[in-house]
Order: C-alpha cells, then structure tokens, then sequence
C-alpha cells in the first residue's frame, strides 16, 4: 500500500523530505518531551501528586490559564477589529500600523515588560490614570493579562488577515440587495469564512500566552498565590535544583495545554462542517 501510494505522487523527494520531517520533529519535539517525561519518572507517584497540587502550584497553574484564556478572548475581539480596519479602509499611515501588529515578534520579552511595567505602574501614564479610580494595572493578574494580549494579538491578526482579503465582496453586495442588513450579513456572510481563521488565532495566542515568562515577570510582581505564573514557579524550582519538581510542574503544564489545544481544534472542525453543510 505505501508503494502504490507513493507512486501515485507527482512531486520527487518524497523520501528526502519526509525523512527530514521525521528527524527534525524527532530531535526537536518529541525529544525534549520524552526526557521530560523520563525525569519526572525520578519521583514516586505520591511524590508526583505532592508536589503538582501543592496550594502554591495550583495557584500558579490558576493565574497562568486564567491570564492565558482570558488575554485570548480579548485578542480576538481586537484582532478582529484591527484586521477589520486594516483590510477594509484605507486611511493615512496604514503600512506603518499593519507593520506594528508585528512587534511583539521582535521586540524581545524582557524589553516588553520592562516596558509596560514602566507604563501601567502607578508613575506610569496609563498606570497612574487608572489608579485615580482605584484600578492596579502592574503587579496584579490584570497586568499580567495586559502583557498577554500584547504578544498574542499578532497571531490573531495575521490569521484573520487574508481570509478578510479573499472575501469576495461581490457575495455581500448580493446579501444587501436581497434586504440583508449590516448585521446580518456580517452574521450570516462573513462570520461563517472568518470562525476557522479565529480559532486558530485563539488558539495559537493562547497557547503562546499559558508558557509566556519574558514579558510577564516584571508586571506581574511574582507574589505567591497571587501574581505567580507557573513557568516562574518552574525555574524558582530548577535555581534550587529542584529538577524533579521542575520537570513535574513542566509535564502538568503540557498536558493541560495539550488537551486544551486538543478541545480546541474539535470545536473548529465542528464548526467548520457546521458552517460548510
């Protein structure tokens, strides 16, 4: 069977570059996992559950996931927007802001938080001007969510972007001249092409957002039970040389964001057929 499949493919170097597929997701991904895995077998299972429901771990895995869902929420509404704006109308100084979306990819993390932590602290600008209505940006769970929707907005953007570009408009101008309004066909025509491009930007931001350290250690103040993240609470635990620990922590976090990932792809196939019947 493979044989006859393989013969039935008009592009060369089947071999080659499946091979190459193989060994680079081998020395890579699957790799770094299994000696993850391999080093948390160090620990007992009893060991293993201690240490992975600790009050301090749980709430560092809370924080984490929380920011993380929440910061991508926010990023697809403002993704959709901002791509909304960028495709659809022109107006002064539209490449200098389409070539903004892509910072946060090269703005290193550190510099990111250091940065909104200058601006969202109380002597900040922004900062300050929440404060006079009681409102902690920096060194709280919203900062933190601040500094995520930062970083994950480009995946929302960049995703939305070209489906948006290849709508035809000649399928909306259909929709208005049967007596469809605004809404509706945004509802019926449009949102139908863009779910699948949304999810994956959901998606990919929040994935990017539940491992994120660089840009959410300065802002987030690093208080226990409070504003810690489960990726600081892994390298506190690898300064102590606490690989185990570390590597325990790690694994939890992976197969949460596994699953997570997992539902998360379902739901888009489910809604991809549903749209598509």
């Amino acid at each position: 069977m493979f044989k006859r499949w393989k013969e039935e493919s008009i592009l060369p170097g089947f071999g080659l570059s499946m091979g190459y597929t193989l060994l680079y997701l081998s020395l890579i991904v699957l790799l770094p996992l299994v000696g993850l895995m391999i080093k948390s077998m160090e620990l007992s299972w009893g060991e293993f559950w201690a240490i992975v429901t600790a009050p301090r771990v749980l709430s560092a895995y809370r924080v984490s996931i929380g920011t993380a869902l929440f910061a991508a929420l926010a990023n697809v509404g403002i993704g959709l927007l901002t791509a909304w704006v960028l495709v659809r109308y022109p107006f002064p100084g539209k490449r200098f802001i389409d070539g903004l979306i892509d910072l946060p990819f090269a703005l290193p993390t550190a510099v990111a938080g250091i940065s909104l932590t200058t601006i969202y602290a109380k002597s900040g600008i922004v900062g300050g001007f929440l404060d006079q209505f009681g409102i902690k940006a920096a060194f709280s769970q919203l900062g933190i969510t601040i500094a995520l929707i930062f970083i994950g907005l480009p995946f929302v953007v960049r995703t939305v972007q070209p489906v948006l570009q290849e709508l035809d408009p000649e399928v909306e101008e259909a929709a208005a001249s049967l007596g469809a309004g605004c809404w509706r066909i945004f509802r019926k025509v449009i949102f139908p092409e863009l779910l699948p491009a949304l999810t994956t930007g959901f998606a990919l931001a929040f994935a990017r957002g539940i491992g994120e350290y660089g840009s959410v250690v300065f802002i987030s103040g690093n208080m226990p039970m409070k504003t810690e993240i489960a990726p600081l609470l892994i390298m506190i635990k690898l300064e102590q040389y606490d690989y185990a620990g570390a590597t325990a922590i790690a694994l939890v976090m992976l197969a949460l964001s596994f699953l997570l990932l997992l539902l998360i792809n379902l739901l888009q196939w489910k809604f991809a057929r549903r749209f598509q019947a």
